[in-house]
């Protein structure tokens, strides 16, 4: 029997040592990816973040804000010049005082928003909508009672449908210029509704169906009877008190 060589317990040891680094070198490869790119945001869900939500002074500006604010300034450049049409074509004192309460609500409301969006940096614009000018040339042609129940009609019909909506960024938005925007809002458009219904011409029925229904272009006005139209006093004291304009800008009907 040939005797065994002697057992070097350094080269043993050595050995080991080379398959201990050479696996620990192989978990660092594998982890070192993982360890790079946890936390980190993909850039594309980055910019579309930064693209809806930005930081201002006053608070978080999302891109519902923004819409809002949008929305109001489009708002007061069709309602205004309803309610100056009505003033010269309404047949009865109803209707020419809902037109007074446009003028002066959304004459009140447009300082505002315009005070507001030089603040937050949002454009704003100068024209009304393709449908707000559908309903400003239906009532441009409608003359006599016919323009009475399309004044009322579409107008309440449209400030039902920015109730709601004025409702949902009140109770979300983080922006303290919006809070106060959208109070100044929910006032002006309550106090719309009441003396739009208190003409006599609103028919609940059909208004609840336009407002179930999607928006079309210029939807169909309420059939009120003329003869059945009765104007309606709002009880005492229940008449909201509009917010005088912002202060440092002079009211205007055109563009800021």
């Amino acid at each position: 029997m040939r005797p065994r060589p002697p057992v070097n317990g350094r080269g043993i040891v050595s050995g080991t040592g080379l398959i201990v680094t050479a696996l620990a070198a192989t978990v660092v490869a594998l982890l070192v990816p993982l360890w790079s790119y946890a936390g980190r945001q993909d850039p594309a869900s980055a910019n579309v973040l930064s693209a809806r939500t930005v930081t201002t002074p006053y608070g978080p500006l999302s891109e519902q804000d923004r819409g809002f604010v949008t929305k109001v300034r489009l708002a007061g450049l069709w309602e205004l010049p309803a309610g100056e049409l009505a003033l010269r074509k309404g047949t009865t004192p109803a209707v020419r005082t809902a037109g007074q309460h446009l003028v002066d609500g959304h004459t009140s409301l447009d300082a505002h928003v315009r005070t507001v969006a030089t603040q937050l940096g949002v454009a704003l614009p100068n024209e009304p909508n393709e449908q707000q000018s559908q309903w400003l040339a239906t009532l441009d042609t409608a003359e006599g009672q016919d323009f009475d129940r399309e004044f009322a009609g579409l107008l309440r019909l449209a400030h039902g449908r920015v109730f709601s909506l004025v409702a949902q960024v009140r109770a979300g938005t983080q922006n303290s210029l919006v809070r106060d925007l959208a109070d100044d809002a929910n006032a002006t458009v309550l106090d719309h509704i009441r003396i739009l219904e208190a003409t006599g011409y609103v028919d609940f029925g059909t208004l609840s169906r336009d407002l179930a229904a999607s928006a079309s272009p210029v939807p169909t006005p309420p059939q009120v009877d003329p003869s059945a139209a009765v104007p309606v006093t709002p009880p005492p004291g229940d008449t909201n008190t509009l917010p005088p304009a912002a202060a440092g800008t002079s009211p205007a009907t055109s563009s800021p």
